[in-house]
């Protein structure tokens, strides 16, 4: 099954696709959006959920979103246009690692998607590239609430320590490559539970009401692998954590 058609299946009612509720997500944009009238650019932006609450917020904003997934891409221009929003959304069907713009922006994001460029470091030095001066990065990411043992590890489908930090050690890394964190957020517990929640629920249901599609059996299993592998596994010691940072000058 491709991973697309997952991730959009999954994320059928919790379009962020990331373990923040709506009242978080609406103050990480009051944060981030100062002015209303920037330019945002959204790397890894799935169906456009931040691009177009920001711009339905702001009327004097500009945004392109970059993503691999053609079906998201579709239905972020489809929401647009039933927002009327449209003309002011650029979207790029491209990798977010190969994507240029001819201008800079004043706001950069890419929450739950640094895999796209292999890691939360190499994340921010792309943001960089397409940072105005005094610009700013919203960028979401998992960390170890604590050690994790090896139940959490197999419920990440075979995860290793080293692939997330814990919290003080990944605030560090980012400061010492010259970002500033001028916000923070912290995914509650209910958070994370609710997003998991979701996913897991979306996909199955999407596969009890489509049981003739070729697909469904596997959406089903995957979607009870992964409801097993959180419950059993990394609930309670993976978090999220979503950073507003800027250049230290």
């Amino acid at each position: 099954m491709d991973r697309q058609k997952i991730s959009r299946l999954a994320h059928t009612h919790h379009p962020i696709a990331a373990p923040l509720s709506d009242e978080s997500v609406a103050t990480l944009l009051r944060r981030a959006v100062r002015r209303g009238d920037e330019r945002v650019l959204d790397l890894g932006c799935g169906e456009g959920a931040w691009l177009l609450r920001a711009l339905a917020t702001h009327p004097g904003l500009t945004a392109d979103g970059v993503d691999i997934d053609a079906g998201g891409l579709t239905q972020a221009r489809e929401s647009a246009e039933r927002l009327g929003v449209v003309r002011r959304l650029g979207l790029h069907h491209r990798p977010a690692a190969e994507f240029t713009a001819p201008h800079p922006y004043d706001l950069v994001l890419c929450v739950g998607a640094t895999h796209a460029f292999d890691g939360l470091l190499p994340t921010l030095a792309a943001a960089r590239r397409h940072l105005a001066p005094g610009g700013q990065v919203l960028v979401g990411e998992g960390y170890w609430q604590r050690a994790p043992d090896q139940a959490t590890l197999d419920g990440f489908g075979g995860a290793t320590r080293e692939d997330f930090d814990d919290l003080p050690t990944l605030v560090d890394r980012v400061t010492a490559e010259g970002w500033v964190p001028v916000y923070g957020h912290q995914s509650s517990q209910s958070e994370l539970d609710d997003y998991e929640w979701s996913w897991t629920g979306s996909l199955a249901e999407w596969a009890l009401d489509h049981p003739e599609d070729p697909d469904a059996t596997q959406a089903a299993q995957r979607a009870a692998d992964h409801r097993t592998g959180w419950l059993r596994g990394y609930q309670g010691t993976f978090g999220f954590v979503t950073l507003l940072l800027r250049q230290r000058e």
